[in-house]
Formats: C-alpha cells, structure tokens, sequence
C-alpha cells in the first residue's frame, strides 16, 4: 500500500481483517505475551540507538510496530473489539481527561 505522494490512510478495521488471515483463536497468552516480546523489541531499538550508537533505520522500526500491531489487534479480536473502537474510546477518554490538551499536572480523573 505505498504511494510515491506519501503515507495513504488505511483504516485499522480493514488492518484487523486482513490479520485475521494469520490469528488463531483461543491463543490469549499467546498474543498478549507476543505483544510485550514485539514492545520489547521496539525498545531495544531505541536503547541501542541511545546507549549504543546503534542507529536503526525507519522501515526496521516500522516492521517491528507492525509487530506490535499484529498482536494488539489479536488482543483486540480475542476480547471481540476493534481497533477503531479502541482507537476511538481512548480518544475519548484522553479529551475528558485532558481537555486542553496535555499540560503537566493538568489532566483530570
């Protein structure tokens, strides 16, 4: 899905579908131990980078989020969401507790 004009939309419920080509149902240790193992990788990207002069390069960091999306949204379709749901409750949920945007010490609860 790339455009030489740059980055297109793709919605994230097309995204959950076309992963339910590769998700196995009944797998929830799985897909939640799968996605801190794929943070973890995105974490060690930034550290290497930061403490070890170890540049990574953009496509690296976008396959490993992609990792980290893969995962989230087979939590998310253990749990019988989407990930325009989500997306959109945490929208929400950020814009009452930060109605100014984020100031620090500002949010409310």
């Amino acid at each position: 899905m790339s455009d030489p004009m740059g980055p297109t939309e793709y919605p994230l419920n097309s995204y959950q579908a076309a992963m339910r080509r590769t998700y196995k149902p009944n797998r929830l240790l799985n897909h939640i131990l799968g996605l801190v193992g794929e943070a973890g990788e995105v974490a060690e990207l930034i550290k290497k980078d930061q403490y070890h002069a170890k540049q990574y390069d953009r496509m690296t960091m976008k396959d490993e989020l992609g990792d980290v999306l893969w995962y989230l949204a087979a939590l998310a379709e253990d749990h019988g969401l989407t990930l325009a749901e989500i997306a959109e409750r945490n929208d929400e949920k950020l814009s009452m507790r930060y109605p100014n945007g984020f100031v620090p010490g500002g949010g409310l609860r």
